[in-house]
């Protein structure tokens, strides 16, 4: 038997998946004793049982990430047969490096602790930069899928006259593909940073963009910053209107109002965070994997 569960984030989701896979929901119970120890109490017996744990690392991304290892670790010291974790918003894997002496590499030390307590987990557009493949750090079966045949199609169906921009080269991998699906033209900006708030971008492929509507994609919008400077430079070269579409939605600070102030007049994610922007349902893609593996 299949039991689905979430601790706190992603309850939409999990309860989504539980459906398509005719698995039971399992409420869990977290909270903590007085002193401020963790407490975690399942309300199904999970023996012999084949348990999928869906939590995004966002909101609070230490006390996700804690949690999911306090409740795979208790399933399986209850006799859970396996545990599968999907984590529809991974954290932790920006810093895969030491930038500056004596820095901690955080998506090692979040890869190690999972490593050791699931026994495979599946992800969306983790941010592999440094990291060639999951393999480099996950010991574990650990599968990474990817949006953008679910954001092409909305673009396909929702934005007429269309051009896709990439911010950076980072993103244009995504840019790229959603706008092969969507049957659009494709370019790319080169994002020259001074600071964590201070961007410029220009473009390197020439696309018309007047009168067009244009769609800035990216796997993960944070402060905003950098679609706000697409956003101006799309603008200045005669876009009709901007949207900005984001894989994972943090929205940081002001992000919004900054996005919205540079001229972006829509801003849609996918629901691997909630939120309010949430337009792109990733839960039959996430269910597609858990029913084969």
């Amino acid at each position: 038997m299949v039991i689905v569960t979430c601790l706190g984030n992603s309850q939409k989701i999990a309860k989504g998946i539980a459906r398509r896979l005719k698995a039971k929901y399992m409420k869990t119970l977290v909270s903590t004793f007085p002193d401020g120890d963790r407490y975690m109490k399942f309300s199904k017996k999970v023996k012999g049982q084949k348990i999928i744990i869906v939590q995004s690392f966002q909101p609070n991304p230490q006390q996700s990430l804690l949690n999911v290892v306090f409740a795979a670790t208790g399933a399986k010291q209850q006799g859970a047969r396996s545990v599968v974790v999907c984590v529809p918003y991974l954290a932790y894997m920006r810093q895969d490096k030491a930038f500056n002496p004596g820095e901690v590499i955080s998506s090692r030390v979040m890869a190690k602790l999972l490593n050791n307590s699931v026994d495979r987990l599946v992800t969306i557009d983790p941010h592999l930069h440094r990291y060639r493949s999951m393999k480099e750090i996950f010991k574990i079966k650990a599968a990474n899928l990817c949006a953008n045949s679910l954001i092409g199609a909305y673009v396909k169906k929702h934005v007429k006259n269309a051009v896709v921009i990439g911010p950076d080269w980072e993103s244009y991998q995504w840019a790229e593909e959603v706008a092969s699906i969507a049957g659009v033209e494709c370019t790319v900006f080169e994002k020259t940073r001074y600071s964590s708030k201070k961007v410029s971008e220009k473009m390197l492929k020439q696309v018309d963009m007047k009168g067009k509507n244009v769609v800035i994609v990216d796997d993960i919008i944070s402060t905003g910053h950098t679609i706000a400077e697409a956003s101006k430079k799309a603008k200045s070269l005669g876009a009709k209107s901007v949207m900005a579409i984001g894989v994972h939605g943090l929205f940081v600070l002001d992000a919004i109002k900054l996005m919205k102030k540079a001229g972006v007049s829509k801003v849609v994610s996918t629901n691997t965070i909630s939120h309010k922007t949430n337009g792109i349902d990733v839960t039959g893609m996430l269910s597609d994997w858990l029913r084969k593996n």
